[in-house]
């Protein structure tokens, strides 16, 4: 069996399945008899480009995609490709490998009595602090609060900002979620 023909058995089947439809309905859908639809399935035959161009509206795809190699469901990222920023005595890493438009998540770890100058980003811009272990002092526009774990602090992202580990022994952890205002 050829690549596409293997992927597009791989493909039919699983597009079919995550619709939870039967070989008879899915054939139903796309116009075509069950027979081809179960060939489709298999790799055998040799569909013609109508056949395909059916089966692909049926499945809401394009043929690119139903010929292609499977998407599979899940994909791993491992740690050592993490793209890690190190601003002084702190750590920044990305929770989300591929973005997401106006959405940044990263864990914060800052060094034992380490700190962090935010940066104020566009106005209307949200700031979400989860205070992971350790205690961490965050100041806003004059402000201060203090987080011990478990504790969360929603402010504003878009004025001057800081982050300070409280404790000069061990490290603090945070998860920081900024949910941008789009710019004007």
């Amino acid at each position: 069996m050829d690549d596409a023909a293997g992927n597009l058995a791989a493909n039919a089947r699983r597009l079919r399945e995550a619709r939870g439809l039967s070989q008879q309905q899915m054939a139903q859908l796309a116009g075509i008899p069950r027979a081809t639809w179960a060939s489709l399935e298999v790799g055998g035959g040799n569909p013609t480009l109508a056949v395909l161009r059916r089966a692909a509206a049926a499945l809401q795809v394009s043929i690119e995609e139903l010929i292609g190699p499977p998407r599979t469901a899940a994909r791993l990222f491992p740690a050592a490709q993490a793209r890690v920023r190190r601003r002084g005595r702190a750590e920044l890493r990305p929770l989300l490998p591929e973005a997401i438009a106006g959405l940044e998540i990263s864990r914060l770890e800052l060094a034992p009595a380490g700190h962090l100058n935010g940066i104020p980003h566009t106005p209307g811009t949200r700031e979400y602090l989860f205070c992971e272990a350790g205690r961490i002092e965050l100041v806003a526009s004059g402000e201060r609060w203090e987080l011990g774990a478990g504790d969360v602090l929603v402010f504003r992202g878009d004025q001057r900002h800081g982050y300070r580990n409280l404790d000069a022994a061990r490290p603090a952890v945070a998860i920081s979620v900024v949910c941008f205002a789009p710019a004007p």
